[in-house]
């Protein structure tokens, strides 16, 4: 079965022509790949942009392509260098989570429901998550990319410090910091 294939064989199989190993990839990545740009710009029109840039640079390198790392590293360091361009390019800093376009109310619809599915129990669970979002937003955007990159890519810390272009030491210290202060806004919520 071809949807059991690593991720590396499939874009090894592309680089020699199996156009529908690519199609597989695609599939896998592309929700993840999407989030990790919007949250991260927070413009659904520059998202999109940055998406299809990410995706047309991955085809024009397949040919290159060697699977020295996972290939969701080698994703997420081109959507990384992707992104850094744009901002250089715009000059502006977008580095922010969405709270408005992507609100509290959709992310709680993720969180399990109570069995019993008592309202005052689901009205908790969605202030924990606006609070949760807002501290997110509030991160410094060296963390929030970290703590991205952690929790919607599944990175390793390695693999972070990979896709960013800083130490293992560097990204782990970006995560450590990001998760503290998560923690210190989520105190005493419960």
């Amino acid at each position: 079965m071809r949807e059991e294939v690593a991720d590396e064989q499939l874009m090894e199989l592309y680089r020699d022509g199996d156009a529908g190993a690519f199609d597989i990839l695609y599939r896998r990545h592309k929700g993840g790949l999407y989030r990790y740009l919007f949250r991260l710009c927070k413009d659904k029109g520059v998202a999109d942009e940055l998406f299809q840039d990410v995706w047309s640079n991955i085809i024009r390198s397949r040919e290159r392509y060697q699977p020295i790392a996972k290939f969701s590293t080698f994703l997420y360091q081109v959507a990384h260098n992707r992104l850094i361009d744009h901002i250089r390019q715009n000059r502006e800093i977008f580095l922010s989570l969405d709270a408005e376009n992507e609100d509290a109310e959709s992310l709680a619809e993720f969180i399990p429901a109570d069995p019993g599915g008592q309202p005052e129990i689901l009205v908790e669970r969605k202030r924990l998550v606006e609070t949760l979002v807002n501290n997110i937003e509030a991160l410094p955007a060296l963390q929030r990319e970290a703590f991205i990159l952690r929790e919607e890519a599944g990175l390793s810390l390695e693999e972070i410090a990979l896709a960013t272009g800083v130490t293992a030491e560097t990204a782990k210290s970006r995560l450590r910091y990001a998760v503290a202060k998560l923690r210190d806004g989520l105190r005493g919520l419960r």
